[in-house]
């Protein structure tokens, strides 16, 4: 069963790997935040992310929207959480 399918922007290798790490639908996404989501996806997987892949994929996943429909001002907030 795949909780992802027909979510825009969430393809089969980024939810494969949300559900590696107990992410299973949009409402545990809501909740946990895409931040937070992003920071332990690259944790788990070892390796820095690519942003526009994960990060903004995982914020327009959210609103249903493409992720470079994200404005330049809500993807500098998200990069600013991402900061380890």
């Amino acid at each position: 069963m795949n909780s992802w399918k027909g979510v825009k922007n969430i393809g089969k290798k980024l939810s494969s790997r949300l559900d590696q790490i107990g992410i299973h639908s949009i409402e545990e996404l809501k909740k946990f935040g895409v931040s937070n989501v992003y920071k332990k996806l690259s944790i788990e997987f070892g390796e820095k992310l690519p942003v526009c892949y994960y990060l903004y994929s995982l914020e327009g996943a959210i609103h249903g929207i493409h992720w470079d429909l994200i404005s330049e001002k809500r993807k500098k907030v998200l990069l600013e959480e991402i900061k380890i």
